[in-house]
């Protein structure tokens, strides 16, 4: 089965997301300049979700990237819920008690995070009362915790990421008269995911991150030369930290079966995720929950107690905390899914977003003629300018990482057949060549990030 170039164009650009960032005079004073984004499903339905908003209560925009595992309940819940939680954890004393007078008056509240969205990012539209309620319950906890300076921005990405799994958890124990809302807690809490999520304020980033999605920023040297700065860690068992980290959670006598073949338990690639219940629960209390009218096989939940499992939990969900302040030479931020950094290394992802950068800033050049005029001359001028074409084909840029990531070949430059073979490949084929793949590049305003700096010498 063959595929034309414009057939393959419109499988890989059909989750195209881009937004460019514009103040009221038409030009942009955040430090945020443009972000574009994309996936490509290997699953089916794709396990992978992505978030982006701009925070309305509190400055700053947030990216996230979900990597969902036994199914997509965990990410979809995640990326829908994770960036209200950070929200509601940076706003001020007043503005949550603003929000709750009008919960309790039945007023319109205040929006708190504009997302942007592509339309098929749809969410579970049944149980969106039940995440708001739960939302308000941690804003009252925030409230009654009593204290005027609040959290730093840390604080308060790793308290909001701790404080979802944990009511991802306890939404699953608590008694539910409608069925289908328990059958989606349940398929939540069981499935897992992985998450990182970045915040930019400024020339303030700071990156949140659980688990094996990556951030790496591209750093435009004075010298003209491209650098890579990874701001995450991958947390799973090639990982020295988080090896040393379980061995010392855990009883000496489960050094040997805490990873198995590269696996948690022998089960589990990341080392931190949200969900994964039956990798944080009591034996006792997984039986409780599922034997109870729970129809396991219909939700397709994955019912697995492995041998060794005796002092849960084995799995957090809380974060790394990374900070960064930005210079004018920090042009890009990417953070994808791990379904891309197993098919491109960060220098190579940098790599190509620095080189659609020059394509697109370039404007194509006349042809220049050497006298005298040969053919042998002209053909390469005109191949020049072809090859030109073929680079600057993508006009989003995660398309062009997701292009080169499944259709490179040995030499770097994709291959059409190749390409054309990985966007046909049968579903139970496709798992075992690649990974769901999801990018979002975030372009950073330089001019504003230097007038930062002009402002506060």
């Amino acid at each position: 089965f063959q595929l034309s170039p414009s057939q393959i164009n419109d499988i890989l650009r059909a989750g195209e997301l881009s937004h460019k960032i514009l103040d009221l005079n038409g030009k942009s004073a955040n430090s945020v300049l443009r972000f574009e984004s994309n996936q490509l499903a290997s699953n089916t339905p794709i396990e992978d979700r992505r978030s982006a908003a701009t925070c309305l209560q509190t400055k700053g925009m947030m990216f996230g990237v979900f990597d969902g595992h036994a199914g997509s309940a965990c990410a979809q819940a995640v990326s829908e819920r994770l960036l209200h939680y950070i929200a509601v954890s940076l706003m001020s004393r007043q503005t949550l008690e603003e929000i709750e007078l009008a919960v309790e008056c039945m007023k319109p509240v205040l929006p708190i995070l504009q997302p942007h969205k592509h339309p098929n990012d749809t969410g579970f539209q049944e149980i969106t009362s039940r995440y708001f309620e739960n939302l308000r319950v941690y804003w009252q906890h925030l409230l009654d915790l009593d204290t005027e300076l609040g959290f730093s921005l840390e604080e308060a990405m790793i308290c909001a990421f701790k404080r979802l799994d944990s009511d991802i958890s306890l939404e699953v124990q608590a008694p539910q008269e409608n069925e289908l809302m328990r059958n989606i807690a349940l398929q939540v809490a069981f499935s897992g995911a992985t998450a990182c999520v970045a915040h930019v304020d400024g020339v303030h980033l700071h990156v949140a991150n659980t688990g094996d999605c990556r951030a790496v920023l591209g750093v435009h040297e004075e010298d003209g030369t491209w650098s890579t700065l990874p701001l995450t860690r991958d947390h799973n068992a090639c990982d020295e930290f988080e090896i040393r980290r379980l061995k010392r959670e855990h009883p000496r006598s489960e050094e040997k079966t805490l990873f198995v073949n590269d696996r948690l338990l022998g089960i589990l690639m990341p080392s931190r995720a949200f969900g994964d219940v039956q990798l944080k629960w009591s034996k006792e209390l997984q039986h409780s929950i599922l034997d109870s009218s729970c129809d396991v096989e219909a939700l397709n939940i994955f019912q697995y107690v492995p041998p060794n499992y005796h002092t849960p939990p084995y799995l957090t969900a809380e974060p790394e905390v990374t900070y960064h302040k930005l210079r004018s030479k920090d042009k890009f931020l990417v953070i994808a899914s791990d379904g891309l950094w197993e098919l491109l290394s960060n220098e190579k992802v940098v790599k190509l977003v620095a080189g659609h950068l020059a394509e697109l800033n370039v404007q194509k050049p006349q042809l220049a003629f050497e006298k005298p005029v040969n053919l042998g001359y002209m053909h390469s001028l005109l191949l020049q300018r072809k090859n030109r074409g073929i680079a600057s084909l993508d006009q989003n840029i995660a398309t062009h990482l997701i292009r080169h990531a499944i259709g490179s070949n040995e030499y770097g430059e994709v291959d059409q057949e190749k390409l054309a073979a990985m966007l046909t490949l049968p579903e139970d084929l496709a798992r075992m060549y690649r990974d769901d793949i999801t990018v979002t590049v975030v372009y950073f305003n330089s001019e504003s990030i230097e007038n930062y700096y002009r402002n506060n010498e």
